[in-house]
């Protein structure tokens, strides 16, 4: 290889950066399990690869939001989405049910618009992208990710997720509370009132750092 072929093929190796989804997923595992993971990351950002199954779903609840419709959208997404996806999507959406039942009053709360935000954890990008914001008539307003892998969140994933959602909501849905939905087991997860932002951001810059050195040695 020469001198130009190398650094052009330095050039065009993709930088560290991160989901919030694969950032929490990152630090709520270890050992070995991490850098998997990371090699993982970085060979679907090179292939360009990657589908997101829960897409029809995400877009069913925030329909019955929207047009109050009490699961209906939820209901029908289990028959309309691939075969492949089927299973899935029932297990899914009884739990996805049951959070919008969990709403109150389908008059009492509306969709309100969110964005995402680019923080850096230490050197490390990472986006974040609520699945929806709340606006409830009593004046609340949340910020809510939907957690829907089979396992429940860990301390470590739910923790990650509602600190660095607080640390950007003016950007994200000013005034919003952040929120985990646990979707397969109903839960909704809020912040612990008790936790150290300042020792949260430590070790998230000390995950961070041990991310994007795995990244970069990644194969």
């Amino acid at each position: 290889m020469t001198p130009a072929s190398a650094t052009q093929s330095a050039s065009a190796a993709p930088l560290p950066y991160a989901t919030l989804l694969a950032f929490t997923r990152y630090v709520g595992r270890t050992g070995p399990a991490k850098a998997t993971f990371v090699g993982g990351l970085r060979r679907q950002r090179e292939s360009r690869s990657g589908f997101n199954p829960h897409g029809q779903l995400v877009k069913a609840l925030k329909a019955d939001i929207r047009f109050r419709t009490g699961g209906t959208h939820l209901a029908q997404v289990v028959n309309v989405v691939k075969p492949r996806w089927r299973p899935l999507y029932t297990a899914l959406a009884p739990g996805a049910t049951a959070y919008l039942a969990s709403l109150g009053d389908p008059h009492s709360v509306e969709l309100a618009r969110t964005r995402d935000a680019l923080g850096m954890v230490g050197a490390l990008p990472v986006k974040i992208n609520p699945h929806l914001g709340l606006r409830y008539d009593d004046g609340r307003v949340e910020a809510v990710r939907l957690h829907l892998d089979e396992e429940p969140p860990g301390e470590e994933a739910l923790l990650a997720t509602l600190h660095l959602m607080a640390r950007h909501m003016e950007q994200v849905l000013s005034g919003a509370e952040p929120v985990l939905v646990d979707v397969r087991r109903g839960h909704v997860h809020r912040a612990d009132p008790k936790a150290r932002p300042d020792q949260i951001e430590r070790w998230l810059a000390g995950e961070a750092a041990a991310f994007s050195a795995i990244w970069t040695t990644a194969a």
